[in-house]
């Protein structure tokens, strides 16, 4: 990515949660920031007012039923080319045209489209933590290879980022992940077997998509960004911790060798590690709400309750098998989200879905890309099997 301005992003997934906060960042820095290129999965006419808005080389709807309304509602605008579906996206992602591609979609989509941009030679700002929970390794090989660099958006890891940033040299003793907790934050699994989806819709400090507000709630996205951080930061897997820290000002810590801790600190405004990943190395001037310590006189800690929230502990679980385990939790765990949130199935038993699917789907010690494509198929027809749902 370069240091001068303007930038040519192109942003997949632009309609949901992330992508909508980061076009607000480009909307509040004019001409840092050139958008060459818009996707989005279903959501048609917001997809449409964005190619109006910023006017990109290409837009891409990943439901191709959709194409023709896109399409017509783009006609006036010859200057940018309309596509459809998952070949397209990942044709998008891999023009020359652009310098950094920001992957702001969801769930496993976001693999094949990533690779695709890396061995084009892209640098990713990455919002997409399942990318490197399905294929770490795979990931970390490419990056190394074609020379880009993969920039962490995630607000946890963009906190470790920027404490690593001027310590090269210094080895990391361990990194602290904290997490708020999510809305069932000291409920017992007795509790929690009762509780509804429009209760765990309702994350106490943060406004994100449905998907990854369930997985908040059940701590699956915690679990996630653990594998997430060991492919980041290439640590090993006794130096990954997770805090509870309900207040979310604390987005995460560095511990080093000296035993001396670095964090960093901010709102819950996910604009801010947005931002940060599209204009590194530079810091940009903005007029994002200030934090002031006296607004939170007291910061609590506390331990992850993992009896409770068994997807935490099922995500170190698979971590620790390494292979395609963790590709195998990832795709479980999106069905059982699907699930819960069609009312087809509770709280509790996604992670049961989760739990029967590691055990029996085939495990794999050192998966290729075509394998983690087909670990994904398999597991995703097993979780349907093990929760009940049709085919």
């Amino acid at each position: 990515m370069p240091t001068e301005f303007p930038k040519r992003v192109s942003l997949l997934g632009s309609t949901g949660s992330i992508g909508t906060q980061a076009l607000e960042v480009v909307r509040a820095q004019p001409g840092r920031f050139i958008v060459a290129a818009l996707s989005a999965q279903s959501n048609a006419e917001l997809l449409v007012q964005q190619a109006r808005e910023f006017r990109p080389a290409a837009v891409v709807i990943g439901d191709e039923a959709k194409y023709q309304q896109v399409r017509e509602a783009l006609a006036s605008q010859p200057e940018t080319e309309v596509l459809a579906g998952a070949a397209a996206l990942a044709e998008v992602a891999a023009r020359p045209d652009t310098d950094v591609v920001l992957t702001a979609m969801v769930g496993y989509a976001g693999l094949l489209p990533t690779v695709a941009a890396i061995r084009a030679g892209k640098d990713i700002a990455l919002a997409n933590k399942e990318t490197l929970v399905v294929a770490g390794q795979l990931i970390t090989g490419l990056v190394q290879e074609y020379g880009v660099r993969l920039l962490p958006v995630d607000s946890e890891h963009s906190a470790i980022f920027q404490c690593l940033v001027g310590e090269e040299q210094n080895p990391i003793e361990k990194i602290i992940l904290t997490a708020s907790g999510g809305p069932f934050r000291g409920r017992t699994r007795e509790q929690l077997a009762q509780v509804t989806k429009a209760q765990a819709l309702k994350h106490p400090n943060w406004d994100m998509g449905a998907k990854i507000t369930i997985d908040s709630a059940s701590l699956m996205n915690k679990g996630l960004e653990v594998i997430e951080a060991k492919w980041l930061f290439r640590l090993r897997n006794e130096q990954i911790e997770v805090v509870v820290h309900p207040q979310s000002i604390i987005h995460s810590l560095v511990q080093f060798e000296d035993g001396s801790l670095k964090a960093q600190l901010g709102l819950p405004d996910m604009k801010l590690p947005i931002q940060y990943a599209l204009g590194y190395p530079q810091r940009l001037a903005n007029d994002f709400p200030r934090f002031r310590f006296l607004d939170y006189p007291q910061l609590t800690f506390e331990e992850a309750d993992t009896a409770a929230f068994r997807n935490l502990a099922l995500a170190f679980e698979a971590m620790q098998r390494s292979g395609n385990a963790p590709c195998i939790l990832n795709a479980a765990n999106e069905i059982a989200v699907a699930a819960f949130l069609r009312d087809e199935i509770g709280f509790l038993e996604m992670s049961d879905v989760v739990e029967s699917s590691l055990a029996r789907v085939s495990y794999l010690a050192a998966p290729s890309l075509q394998d983690y494509v087909l670990t994904d198929q398999e597991t995703r027809r097993v979780a349907r099997e093990v929760a009940g749902l049709r085919a």
